[in-house]
């Protein structure tokens, strides 16, 4: 791949962890770049590191040795409100269990990280509205999480993700939960989304009807990057 064409380079990534028995080492030496606009897949059994280096992708871990360089800013640089700001300005996460305050609804939900960020109320519910509607959920605005299907909370999960309009997609495991006819659904919305707004997408999945779906597969095992195909 072309450098210069890389929005993302992983330079010799390593994490590990300190514990009473000793030393986890969960990645090493982990290599790749990937273009804006990609749709990758990261796949492996479970404990392979892949959710470790998808938190460290998105600046919520950091590396124990090596690098990450997001449009040329090494993210092991920034830190506090400088890190936070990255992250809310380019990043959108989606996550297995979507994480949704249970006591909001879902227009509440989608708007905190806008409220978060000092859009004025009125606007921030705006255009909550708006991406629920672009999601399909226009008619559940008003719905908390445990009135919504686990479908519908993923769907909501996802406008929360994209309502700071991000350059990158991190999403862990985004059909894990759903059966096979829901999960379909929620691939064919992403990839909508990445189609509409331009989006790169990295997706750690065990599905891997989903991954075969993508443009690239990179598959991790034992903390080592063991293949790097393209679909």
């Amino acid at each position: 791949m072309n450098d210069a064409a890389a929005m993302i380079e992983v330079s010799e990534l390593g994490k590990s962890f300190k514990t009473p028995g000793g030393e986890i080492e969960v990645l090493r030496g982990v290599n790749f770049q990937i273009c804006a606009g990609e749709r990758v897949a990261v796949v492996g059994t479970s404990g392979a590191g892949k959710t470790t280096l998808m938190h460290i992708l998105g600046g919520l871990d950091r590396p124990t040795s090596g690098s990450v360089f997001f449009k040329g800013t090494n993210l092991s640089v920034l830190r506090g409100s400088e890190l936070d700001s990255f992250r809310n300005r380019t990043i959108g996460f989606v996550f297995q269990f979507h994480q949704l305050l249970p006591e909001f609804t879902a227009v509440e939900n989608v708007m905190m990280p806008l409220l978060i960020g000092g859009v004025r109320r009125v606007d921030a519910e705006k255009k909550a509205a708006d991406i629920l509607a672009e999601v399909g959920l226009e008619k559940r605005l008003t719905h908390k999480p445990g009135a919504l299907s686990g479908g519908e909370q993923q769907r909501v999960a996802i406008a929360r993700a994209l309502i700071r309009e991000p350059q990158l997609l991190l999403a862990d495991e985004p059909t894990g939960n759903l059966d096979s006819r829901i999960s379909d659904e929620i691939m064919l919305l992403l990839n909508q989304m990445h189609k509409t707004r331009g989006l790169t997408m990295i997706i750690v999945t065990h599905n891997i009807s989903l991954a075969n779906s993508l443009d690239r597969i990179l598959r991790i095992e034992d903390g080592m990057l063991t293949s790097d195909n393209l679909n």
